[in-house]
């Protein structure tokens, strides 16, 4: 599909479709994520290390999130854009907001944890010290079918009769 170079957050999101393949291999769910400056600048680019690493904190948003505390020397992401390429769940949506983050720009909707909007709107929530801007269905099709071709493979066949059907 070509990304129109005038959209940045097709663009950002391209980047966090190939922090994704970083997964390959590991048993990991291919998500990825990338931090940019307000300038555009990538500071921190992430994807999913749960099992790779043994770590249940290690979600795409964390690692780039902390990658990008690393690379300003601070907690607080003022003006900065975490782009995933999954809706965040509440442990990320609420490291984004802790992280004082402006905005989360996300690729594939996730109805069953998403917490950008779906199941929950952390971000938006009026009793939230910080809220940020939610930009969520930006290159959804390719997002989803990274993660859909992921658990497909993961999945018995439904030709050989087993499984129950569903995809999550």
């Amino acid at each position: 599909m070509a990304v129109p170079p005038d959209d940045p957050y097709a663009v950002w999101l391209g980047h966090a479709l190939a922090a994704a393949s970083a997964t390959a291999g590991s048993g990991d769910v291919p998500i990825g994520a990338v931090v940019l400056s307000a300038e555009g600048e990538v500071i921190g680019t992430g994807w999913n290390v749960r099992e790779a690493e043994g770590d249940p904190t290690g979600h795409a948003e964390v690692v780039a999130l902390r990658e990008a505390g690393r690379h300003t020397g601070s907690w607080r992401l003022d003006g900065c854009t975490l782009a995933v390429t999954l809706e965040p769940c509440a442990m990320c949506a609420g490291a984004a907001m802790l992280a004082r983050v402006e905005r989360v720009v996300f690729g594939a909707w996730d109805p069953k944890a998403g917490a950008c909007g779906s199941v929950w709107d952390l971000p938006r929530e009026r009793r939230a010290l910080h809220r940020v801007e939610v930009i969520g269905g930006v290159r959804e099709q390719e997002c989803s079918a990274l993660l859909l071709d992921f658990f497909d493979k993961r999945r018995p066949s439904r030709d050989a009769g087993e499984g129950d059907g569903s995809r999550r």
